[in-house]
């Protein structure tokens, strides 16, 4: 079963690339702040930062009064501490604007009627202008587009209902096989997105254990994503868990040495992502402990309410931050502050080795077309036919 998964998941990849005619309506709608472009130019870092931690990350007004006002703005003080540009994407009056301004932050924040957005959903939320706040695999799309190679987040996407047998995976994962962006994170995450991953987490230790061992040999092996563990030890984080039974592609406790395999990969054009894995630094090891017990508790009671989709998401965060008394929700804003903070220092190497992206090269070339275009008022020589 799950052979024939992983052979219907590489047929579906390779029939949905981006053709060159998609370029004309994605750049009307793709809105990039000038900040962000100038720092490009510059050979200043980016860091690609998705806005569902606004709009879905906790229920309203929580988001606001705490996620929104100590997360979502202080990740982006960190990034620019780390010398770097932050750029939340979100799609806002039908169009990707990638970069924010402090207002467009506030009214993502409180807008009711705000979608998620994974990459399925872009066309049609852009056609029906509304605000969406994108996931980790809309978020890498966009920011592919917009030239950045660096996107920091909490965690993955997590794995479906049922994944013993089918080994059904979140968009995430798959976005990643296919989109050049590093992804700096926790490890997959074991909160946001885990509507169809109950009955998977709520197995005994084996089982899951197999599935994780699943999703990091489907990275490595079927789909040549990248997986590197920055630290002293090859050991692979869970989110809340610094440590899981299993390893990376490698490790390294210098950021150079992994952003030069990094830009190696795009210099040869690779065509996949990588996962940079950040454990959750020692000293909130655990609190971290205190949140995964309470996680699973919250799990069962999803389950036994048999409460699904959407729901769900909130439901956990909710129980999960009363049963912890605040314990999930500031370890929860040091691992993204943490991510952050890595994802900046990598952006501004990579920025400096001058690997420019497929995006970028397609602006450059542009660029050269029009330089090398003849002015409209010089005089084009006759020629002989």
């Amino acid at each position: 079963m799950f052979h024939r998964m992983r052979s219907s998941l590489t047929r579906l990849l390779t029939s949905v690339r981006p053709s060159s005619s998609s370029s004309s309506a994605l750049s009307d709608r793709l809105m990039v702040s000038d900040e962000i472009r100038a720092a490009q130019n510059d050979g200043v870092g980016v860091v690609a930062l998705e806005s569902t931690v606004i709009t879905h990350g906790l229920p309203f007004p929580t988001n606001l009064e705490w996620f929104y006002s100590r997360t979502g703005r202080s990740l982006e003080a960190v990034v620019r501490k780390g010398g770097a540009v932050p750029a939340t994407i979100a799609l806002i009056d039908g169009k990707i604007r990638v970069g924010l301004t402090s207002s467009e932050l506030e009214s993502i924040s409180q807008d009711k009627k705000a979608v998620k957005v994974s990459r399925r959903d872009v066309a049609y939320a852009l056609s029906k202008g509304l605000t969406g706040g994108t996931t980790v695999a809309s978020t890498m799309w966009a920011a592919h587009h917009a030239g950045i190679r660096v996107f920091s987040t909490g965690g993955i996407g997590g794995v479906h209902r049922g994944a013993e047998e089918t080994f059904d995976i979140s968009a995430d994962l798959t976005e990643l096989s296919q989109t050049p962006v590093t992804v700096v994170c926790a490890g997959i995450k074991s909160i946001l997105d885990v509507g169809k991953t109950l009955e998977v987490l709520s197995a005994n230790d084996d089982s899951r254990s197999q599935i994780y061992s699943r999703i990091l040999n489907y990275f490595q092996e079927t789909q040549g994503v990248n997986t590197l563990v920055y630290g002293p030890e090859n050991v692979f984080p869970g989110f809340f868990s610094p440590r899981t039974p299993f390893a990376g592609q490698t490790n390294s406790e210098s950021i150079e040495e992994l952003a030069q395999i990094i830009a190696l990969s795009a210099s040869l054009g690779l065509p996949a992502g990588t996962i940079l894995a950040v454990p959750l630094p020692a000293h909130l090891a655990a609190e971290g402990k205190v949140v995964e017990d309470a996680i699973q508790l919250a799990l069962e009671k999803a389950n036994n309410k048999k409460i699904r989709g959407q729901a769900i998401t909130p439901f956990l965060l909710s129980h999960v931050a009363k049963t912890t008394k605040g314990i999930s929700m500031r370890t929860n804003v040091a691992l993204l502050e943490n991510n952050a903070r890595v994802a900046a220092q990598l952006a501004n190497i990579l920025a400096k080795k001058e690997v420019p992206s497929s995006s970028n090269r397609v602006h450059a070339t542009e660029k050269q077309q029009q330089k090398n275009a003849p002015d409209k008022g010089t005089k084009q020589p006759k020629v002989k036919k």
